[in-house]
């Protein structure tokens, strides 16, 4: 090979397929990881849905048994009035807002 211009030839092609080698080996690494994290994500995700799914049968297998148990024969002793509950807790609320009101007002 005395001509530079084909020994030139040849190494740019050289070089063009030792970066096209190179491009699709980290390509490929990278479509791989994001292969894992997409598959180690999902299951993350479906371990806390059926924890969160456990944990909400569990806190209602506790409240029914806390039902059967507390009525004791009493019809809706034990059902709570929700509404009757909130009205009492913006009672409350009101009132303190009051009493810190008045306390401001006092200490200025």
């Amino acid at each position: 090979m005395s001509n530079p211009l084909v020994q030139a030839f040849f190494v740019g092609r050289a070089v063009a397929e030792v970066l096209n080698e190179r491009l699709e080996v980290a390509l490929t690494d990278a479509l791989s990881e994001i292969g894992k994290f997409d598959a180690e994500a999902r299951e993350q995700l479906r371990q806390f849905t059926d924890e969160v799914i456990e944990r909400a049968n569990r806190a209602t297998e506790a409240a029914n048994a806390g039902q059967s148990t507390t009525s004791g024969g009493e019809p809706g002793f034990g059902s709570i009035d929700l509404q009757a509950e909130i009205d009492e807790l913006r009672a409350e609320i009101a009132l303190l807002r009051t009493e810190l009101q008045k306390y401001r007002s006092s200490s200025v």
